[in-house]
């Protein structure tokens, strides 16, 4: 059973490939259609965060639609489970029914996302039920992506341009988790500095984009989580924004984490995906975000891409160095040496990949994990077992964040989206966060 499950799925994912690309005028009956199946699809992803919690990312569609029974036993989960799996196959073949129709473009890709994102859900029920996919055929199946596969020599040649530039002796991760330790945020100052970041972001992205009035975000500080900071979309364009002080938070964590969770990122992704989508055109789907769906892979994407939106080439060490470090009591003269450092750090993002994959596939135990996160990372000992968690808990969901970036600046830049080209760049942005968008979809793509 679990063998023939897959291979309907994959077999899915190529009927989907040839049967997405339609477009041309939209029917009433196709508009009616796919309005029926966006909200069982709606209702479908509320059911399953019945039994996993962590499905339902954000929700701010009609209250009586949340279900209300309990999951008293295991056999009240798998009852659910069942009926959600056959929910899934009803919807796809809903949207296989509607292949044929001629669509225009915004309601093509509609269709595409509704389709990828019950695949998801599909592969998502599986792996409730027990069932297994390798890393690649995990991310593949719930993020509609796979990230590139890296050599550890590739991560060597890095450490070594790395070990040239870092000061001290002795390994490398100790002497740039020492240098490091130089330029962290005081805890007594962490407001005011993340205040400064979240107001320059934002004023850079309302020169661009136009916001809905009202729209807002509170910030809290947290600890115990495994993720570093995280957006709560409440609706009504109204962001809770929590940052995590479990670790140290270094001074450029304070423009990444204003521009990743806040603007241009999570916040405007969701408040236009209201605003456009579902205020706008009335597409009930938007209102439900399930975390383990292609969307977190446009989402994460676009909240990392987003830093270099908003502060592009130097400008970001500029604003640091006029404005936060000061305001953090960091001396501005370091902030140069220290981003330069911290670019050839970004390099390295895709160890942790490696890290996932390996464990996940179970080529690695604990200990090589936490080693190659130490080594090739960077990780302090403490951030490795951090991370570690995080990826126990989310698995494949890592790929999301460097994968995701890169797909999206891949995206931009072949299509005319050039730092010397701002105007085009931030309309090809504002296109990815108002549209449904998939990662399969944009591979490749040029407007």
């Amino acid at each position: 059973m679990i063998v023939k499950r897959i291979t309907i799925f994959f077999l899915s994912l190529i009927l989907f490939s040839s049967c997405g690309k339609k477009n041309a005028d939209i029917t009433n009956k196709l508009d009616v259609k796919m309005d029926n199946i966006a909200e069982k699809y709606v209702k479908l992803v509320l059911r399953i965060g019945q039994i996993d919690g962590d499905f339902v990312d954000a929700y701010y569609g009609p209250k009586d639609w949340q279900p209300h029974d309990s999951m008293k036993t295991s056999a009240d989960s798998v009852k659910v489970r069942n009926e959600c799996n056959s929910e899934t196959d009803s919807l796809l073949n809903n949207l296989d029914e509607l292949k044929n129709y001629k669509a225009d473009k915004l309601e093509t890709l509609r269709y595409r996302f509704l389709y990828k994102q019950l695949l998801a859900i599909k592969a998502k029920l599986f792996m409730i039920g027990g069932g297994a996919f390798s890393f690649d055929q995990e991310s593949k199946a719930l993020y509609d992506a796979e990230a590139p596969v890296y050599s550890e020599e590739h991560f060597k040649n890095i450490l070594d341009k790395l070990n040239n530039i870092l000061p001290g002796r002795g390994s490398i991760s100790k002497r740039f988790d020492d240098y490091r330790s130089e330029f962290i945020i005081p805890k007594d100052k962490l407001h005011q500095v993340f205040d400064a970041a979240i107001k320059e972001c934002r004023k850079r992205t309302l020169e661009h984009i136009k916001l809905p009035e009202g729209e807002d975000f509170k910030v809290e500080y947290v600890s115990g989580k495994p993720w570093s900071g995280y957006n709560w979309y409440k609706g009504n364009y109204f962001s809770l924004i929590q940052v995590n002080t479990d670790l140290p938070i270094y001074i450029d964590r304070a423009i990444d984490l204003a521009a990743h969770e806040g603007y241009p990122g999570h916040h405007v992704y969701n408040t236009l995906l209201e605003g456009k989508l579902v205020k706008g055109k009335g597409w009930i789907e938007f209102t439900v975000y399930p975390l383990f769906s292609p969307q977190s892979l446009i989402a994460e994407g676009t909240a990392n891409f987003g830093i270099k939106m908003v502060l592009p080439g130097d400008e970001k060490v500029k604003f640091e160095k006029d404005f936060l470090f000061p305001l953090a009591g960091i001396d501005p003269g370091k902030a140069d040496k220290y981003n330069q450092v911290l670019d050839l750090h970004d390099t390295l993002s895709f160890a942790s990949n490696e890290a996932a994959r390996n464990f996940l596939d179970g080529k690695w135990k604990k200990r090589q994990t936490l080693d190659w996160l130490e080594k090739y990372s960077l990780m302090s000992p403490a951030k490795a077992e951090h991370f570690l968690d995080f990826i126990i808990k989310y698995r494949s969901y890592v790929i999301n964040y460097n994968a995701g970036e890169k797909l999206i600046e891949g995206y931009i830049y072949k299509n005319g989206g050039s730092v010397n080209n701002p105007e085009k760049r931030w309309e090809l942005f504002q296109y990815l966060l108002t549209t449904p968008q998939t990662p399969s979809g944009l591979s490749g793509s040029i407007l």
